[in-house]
Parts: structure tokens; sequence; C-alpha cells
């Protein structure tokens, strides 16, 4: 194993994955081309792709955790969480609570519906705590994640979509709540559209039990790299819902307690 995390060609394999977003033309699983990756090989690959975008002009507004609830965690084999950046280019705002997501920059996507995070004050790991998480919390928002991976038919193992940014593809937000955060985030319940018909359901709890619980893990993860989540920091705290698959011009609808719905097209 040593041998293999020297001969690792972080920076080659990096731009391997930019190349494939670009060109939406996906890549083998790298653990299949390259043998198994430790988590921390994965990471570092991230880390370089993150570098390579900044540098060419990205801007981080947040972090998204992907792999928290029971559901996702079966539908793609996985047993434990993953962090990804969210890009600036790939957020789309919603107008009247809609929102047009192009499919042309996507690949093989996916939506999700999730509960989002606006943190107000520094959270740094180790150590932080669920009740942590909701002190330090702004407000917290319906919002709307579109999985995407660059890896050939969704083939993927942890190291390979750890590598691919946590298979993030593109994000919308509903308005921001403070009302929202004094309430059980565990009890809330989302229902999925698709086309008018129902199509998926879940509860706050899915995401490892609370979605705070998943930004805290989220905090003491990140602190392994050194890394704080800042104030202004938007955190996807996970799906509470299995992904539903999204073709161009189909439309979502998603809904959470007391908030108005999201209506997500795909244009």
């Amino acid at each position: 194993m040593a041998d293999h995390v020297v001969t690792l060609d972080v920076d080659s394999l990096a731009k391997q994955l930019e190349a494939a977003l670009v060109t939406r033309q996906p890549i083998p699983p790298l653990t299949e081309t390259l043998g198994p990756l430790t988590p921390e090989q994965a990471y570092a690959i991230q880390t370089r792709w993150t570098e390579l975008r900044v540098a060419a002009g990205e801007r981080i507004v947040g972090r998204k955790i992907g792999l928290t609830s029971r559901a996702m965690q079966e539908q793609l084999g996985v047993r434990e969480p993953d962090y990804g950046s969210l890009w600036g280019s790939r957020y789309f705002p919603a107008s009247g609570h809609r929102v047009e997501i192009p499919s042309d920059l996507l690949i093989q996507p996916r939506l999700e519906g999730e509960i989002a995070f606006l943190i107000g004050r520094r959270l740094q790991g180790p150590g932080v705590t669920l009740q942590h998480v909701l002190a330090a919390t702004e407000a917290v928002a319906l919002s709307v994640e579109v999985v995407d991976s660059r890896i050939e038919a969704w083939r993927i193992k942890l190291a390979d979509t750890i590598a691919d940014d946590a298979s993030f593809g593109a994000f919308t937000v509903g308005p921001w709540s403070r009302t929202l955060l004094q309430e059980d985030l565990r009890t809330l319940g989302m229902i999925i559209q698709k086309n008018g018909v129902p199509a998926t359901e879940g509860i706050g709890a899915a995401a490892l039990g609370h979605p705070a619980r998943c930004v805290a893990w989220l905090a003491n993860k990140l602190a392994e790299f050194g890394v704080a989540l800042e104030p202004g920091d938007i955190v996807l705290s996970g799906s509470l819902a299995r992904a539903l698959p999204a073709e161009p011009g189909d439309t979502f609808v998603v809904e959470l307690h007391s908030q108005p719905p999201l209506t997500v097209r795909f244009v």
C-alpha cells in the first residue's frame, strides 16, 4: 500500500475528473483502474480537483454531506458518509420558489431533497456536537441537491464518490428560516413529486438520526484536514430519501413541513 500511495498521480486524476465534467464523458471507476483506494487518497484527489477549479475562478460556497441516510447508503452500497465542496457556478437561485437547472451541464443527474444549514459562527472540530451545530447555525432551509457522477453508470465505491467531489452536480435552496431552526428537525417530513406523481418521501431523522448530527460529523471530519466551517458557509446536510433520476423536461416539487414548496425543472 505504501508504494501505491507514492505512485498515485493525484494531479493527473484530478484533471481526468475535470475533463469528464467539462466534456460530459464519464470515466471508469478509479477503484477499477487503480485498484483499492483509501478514503485519505480519495480526499487527496478531491482536494486537488478543488484547488484546480478555484485556480480557474471557481468559488466554494459551502460543503455537501453525502450518504447520510440508510436509503442512500443501501442504494449506493456504502456504509459511511462523505463530503464535498459546493461550487458557486453550480448554484441556481430560486425565483418565486421555482428554479430551472440546465440538463446540458450534467451527465447522469439524480435529485435529492435535503435540509441546508447557513453557518453563523465558526465551527471547528474535533468535539463538535449536534448542540454546537444548532447554536452556531444562522438559519436552515429546504434544499435540493442534484447529485451527478463523472464515473460511468454510477458504478461507484466510497473512494470513487469521494474523489468525485462526493458526486456533487448542482444545488438550490428555498428561503432561509430562523423559525424552522426552532423545530425538531428530526421529525420534519419531506415529500417529493416527480412530474405530478408522488415519487418519494423522507424525514429529518433519516440523516444520521438528525440533520445537525451530519453537520457535526462534517465539522469533525474537516478538522482532520485543518479546515473549519466558517460564517456564511452553506452546508447541505444529506438526503432524506432516495435519489430520483432526472431527465430533461422532468419537473419535481419538493415539500418540507411549514415551508413553501420548491419546484425544480430540468431544461
